[in-house]
């Protein structure tokens, strides 16, 4: 029997202990999960076992897999989320950690590869009510922290061409909706305010849960995504190269990872 233990977002989880038990009850064996996750229980029988799956900080789970004759079993990725990943966060104010999130975008160079920059700078804050849709955000982003990891594309990315950090320094995110999909899954609805536009942006959220942290507060974390188009924003600038290419693609990436404190 093989397999790869996972958190929901993919991340391997080394560690972790598989128990088969045979329809009778009894204990037919035991693996633990390597570092990537992976998992192989040798010497099992042809016939339908449960396997009890289960690691430290996380959420236990049971499945019934089913050995063939002649062959292995795969179970494929199972995924345990962590504890406290289903308990949504308590009504109150959320300060976002700046040193433990952040906000990266992705945009497509020359039609064929993917530049990737950061905006290291901001703050804000979550306002979580009971019911959860009530709930807000606000964030502030000075875009003078533009990181690409090159400090002449940063020193253009910061100019009248890109941002224009002079004339616009800060960028404002508002939301306006919160709409839920699943327990883990909503979507925030809200207004971008960038280089002078204020135009509506929608977030597709994941919930990663609510826990304790080192300092004996209280964290929820969330990740994030959207796709913007540069033009909405007067974000214009471009070079063409062959066939019509554009030097930077229109459409921007953007990933949020958040973790914040209950105040």
């Amino acid at each position: 029997m093989t397999g790869r233990l996972t958190t929901p977002d993919g991340w391997p989880v080394p560690g972790g202990t598989l128990t088969v038990i045979d329809g009778t009850g009894v204990q037919r064996g035991r693996a633990t999960t390597r570092d990537d996750g992976g998992f192989v229980l040798d010497g099992l029988a042809t016939g339908s076992y449960t396997v009890i799956v289960a690691a430290a900080g996380h959420e236990p789970a049971a499945r019934t897999v089913v050995v063939p004759a002649g062959a292995p079993a795969a179970m494929g990725v199972v995924a345990l989320p962590r504890v406290g990943g289903r308990v949504l966060p308590t009504p109150g104010t959320w300060r976002i950690d700046q040193a433990h999130s952040s906000i990266g975008a992705t945009a497509l160079h020359l039609g064929m590869s993917r530049i990737r920059g950061r905006l290291r700078r901001f703050s804000g804050q979550i306002q979580v009510a009971d019911p959860l849709e009530n709930s807000s955000v606000e964030v502030l982003i000075d875009p003078a922290g533009v990181d690409s990891d090159d400090d002449a594309r940063d020193e253009h990315l910061r100019s009248p061409d890109f941002l224009d950090v002079t004339r616009f320094p800060e960028i404002r995110y508002k939301s306006d909706g919160l709409y839920r999909i699943d327990p883990e899954h909503w979507r925030v609805d809200g207004v971008l305010a960038l280089k002078g536009v204020s135009a509506p942006v929608s977030l597709d959220v994941t919930y990663r849960g609510t826990g304790p942290d080192l300092w004996g507060g209280t964290r929820a974390a969330f990740s994030a995504t959207t796709e913007l188009s540069r033009d909405d924003f007067a974000i214009s600038w471009n070079q063409s190269v062959l066939a019509g290419v554009l030097a930077v693609g229109r459409t921007l990436r953007i990933d949020i990872d958040i973790q914040a404190v209950l105040t």
